[in-house]
């Protein structure tokens, strides 16, 4: 299952989350540019259980260095694919937790549950001397905090069936329930770390970041959080949205709702909307004209259910401004 997009417009722009993206992406550029010095540097900045068991390795590392690596790891990739993977999930999930939480409490948030995935694999692989790299452990934990906060929320999927791809909406719930079996099931199959990749750290992140939601949702937001909010609003809604159409018995005719920002209401707004059409999802390109007001119906002719006489129907999208 390769996730898309999700279903919820963030109000704000993203710039913690962006940020974070920005920040690993540099970093597996330097990772590129060192060339045969990677592997000690990944070691020196991984995430290494048996530096901190294993006298022997410990005597190598000064303090700071054995400290900074509890936060470092999270910023350290073992290839593009991994990178790619880890960002695009960051990119679908961590705008509508930053929403929530407000930029520093989300940074906070974040650097807490990638330390909590790592403290997760350290006690359950206390003599390994593999380096722990990669930011899945932070973000399980922005997904186990989108797996309360938007449980209802579709995640617009892709899922491969030999060479043909199956695009499919599944709730959130659903979707991220399915991610933690898997890793749960991967985790007990492989001892925790099958394949190089670092299971309980993603149970471990998931779970905590339910639990950090909680804790971090109930601190009082900063007053940096109040101007940013301010300046980072958006004035524009999604351009691509999925409108779930509802249709009437007897009716040829489907309706579905789409939304815009004041500031589009105003000014017009282009969007490409993905509609439903029994097993296939038919996508268009809707133009809102200026000065649209609420509950105003923008109307696809000949775009609904067949008529009889090899007509179809209308689809009448009702705008909703917020």
């Amino acid at each position: 299952m390769i996730p898309i997009r999700d279903t919820i417009p963030s109000k704000n722009v993203p710039v913690v989350n962006n940020a974070l993206i920005a920040i690993n992406v540099l970093i597996f550029i330097y990772q590129l540019m060192l060339g045969p010095g990677v592997e000690s540097f990944v070691y020196l900045y991984g995430l290494v259980p048996a530096r901190y068991t294993l006298g022997r390795l410990a005597i190598h590392y000064t303090f700071s260095q054995q400290i900074i690596s509890w936060v470092s790891f999270m910023f350290l990739h073992g290839g593009f694919l991994h990178l790619l993977g880890n960002m695009w999930t960051l990119y679908i999930f961590g705008d509508n937790v930053e929403d929530r939480l407000g930029p520093v409490r989300y940074l906070l948030f974040y650097l807490v549950c990638g330390i909590a995935s790592g403290v997760s694999h350290f006690f359950l692989n206390l003599h390994s001397q593999a380096p722990v790299i990669g930011a899945s452990g932070a973000i399980a934990g922005v997904m186990g905090a989108y797996f309360l906060l938007h449980p209802k929320s579709k995640i617009l999927t892709l899922i491969p069936i030999i060479i043909i791809p199956w695009f499919v909406e599944i709730p959130a719930f659903i979707f991220l329930g399915l991610w933690f079996v898997i890793q749960f099931l991967n985790a007990t199959a492989g001892g925790g770390a099958a394949g190089g990749v670092a299971w309980y750290a993603h149970i471990g992140g998931f779970l905590f970041g339910m639990l950090f939601l909680k804790l971090f949702d109930a601190m009082p937001a900063t007053g940096i959080t109040s101007r940013m909010r301010f300046a980072t609003a958006r004035k524009r809604s999604h351009r691509f949205q999925v409108a779930q159409p509802a249709q009437p018995e007897q009716e040829f005719d489907l309706f579905a709702t789409i939304t815009v920002s004041p500031y589009e209401a105003l000014v017009g707004a282009s969007k490409l909307i993905s509609i439903p059409m029994g097993l296939q999802r038919r996508i268009f390109k809707v133009n809102v004209p200026p000065g649209m007001h609420a509950d105003k119906v923008l109307r696809l002719r000949s775009q609904g259910r067949p008529r009889p006489d090899g007509g179809r129907g209308d689809i009448l999208l009702r705008v909703v401004v917020q």
